[in-house]
């Protein structure tokens, strides 16, 4: 085993031979938009963006399925699975199997296997001084999500945000190999800011968060400041109050997308200096247009990140 929980790192890796390893991960979850295909969609790319973030390949996939099948609306089910099994392919990896329980409440995932050579795996514990911090989505689907619940949600925008969160981050992470990272992991349940306590923490060093340079979905900030917050947010809030702090022009709606659950959201790619702007134009070219340089890596008190 090269990578195991001791880290909180998006998967598991295991050293096959000298020249491959695994990667292993799971993820599933319950609705977060209304049409079942996009909902499948939106799965598959959260659960297969942990391998990229690892700087892997997707290869296989398993199906996990919650449902309430003895309701006998198994159309749905198959729209979500479609969804899934779209998304899968997009990404060069196959569906081989899967299990399924009876459960009242729709939750739908996968359990994805990919590849890499074990001297190129990106882990999120070598972060260094001086690095700087590139995130690949803008943030906010949390919010939009539950403003969605209260119909505050306008079709263009939803359009959008699905787009987001279906897209892979296959494209930023075939530009971030190309360039070479030190450390990278993915932005989801934990927010943005979670996920850097966690690279900090991991690599017993300090961040300093960008408020301004950070990409934002349009219209979620006048959104968030309704209140409309998912309560993972006060959750993550809570949890980080020891290790983040904010200068004084932060406005509050901005700290709290910053703690925003988010689901099947951009990688954090911690990078030299001198790689930074060639890994920006690759990116762009890739068309990662949302990506933005948001921080640096900083000497300090490990999982310490102050944002101005």
């Amino acid at each position: 085993m090269i990578i195991g929980i001791d880290t909180s790192d998006d998967a598991g890796v295991y050293r096959l031979n000298e020249s491959t390893a695994l990667i292993h991960t799971v993820d599933f979850f319950t609705p977060v938009v209304d049409d079942p295909y996009y909902f499948g969609q939106i799965a598959a790319a959260n659960a297969l963006s942990d391998v990229y973030a690892m700087g892997g390949k997707p290869l296989t996939a398993m199906n996990i399925i919650c449902y309430p099948a003895k309701d006998g609306d198994l159309e749905t089910l198959a729209r979500i699975l479609i969804g899934g099994a779209e998304k899968v392919q997009e990404a060069g990896a196959v569906i081989i199997g899967g299990h399924s329980v009876e459960d009242r409440e729709p939750k739908y995932g996968l359990a994805v296997t990919g590849i890499a050579h074990p001297d190129r795996i990106v882990a999120n514990n070598t972060a260094r001084p001086g690095n700087k911090l590139i995130l690949t989505k803008a943030l906010g689907t949390g919010v939009i999500t539950t403003a969605l619940k209260a119909n505050l949600v306008s079709e263009e925008l939803l359009k959008d945000v699905i787009a987001q969160m279906a897209t892979l981050n296959a494209k930023a992470a075939e530009a971030m190999m190309e360039v070479g990272p030190d450390a990278c992991t993915d932005i989801t349940g934990f927010g943005l800011l979670g996920h850097t306590f966690e690279m900090a923490k991991a690599s017993n060093v300090a961040l300093t968060i960008y408020s301004k340079e950070v990409p934002l979905i349009k219209g979620v900030v006048e959104l968030a400041s309704m209140g409309l917050l998912p309560g993972g947010a006060h959750a993550n809030r809570c949890y980080l109050a020891d290790n983040v702090s904010f200068g004084p022009d932060v406005p509050l709606a901005v700290q709290d997308l910053m703690f925003d659950p988010q689901t099947s959201g951009g990688l954090l790619i911690s990078i030299a200096p001198e790689k930074a702007d060639i890994l920006m134009d690759k990116l762009l070219a890739a068309g990662v247009h949302q990506a933005r340089l948001i921080g640096e890596v900083t000497e300090g008190r490990g999982g310490k990140i102050e944002v101005v």
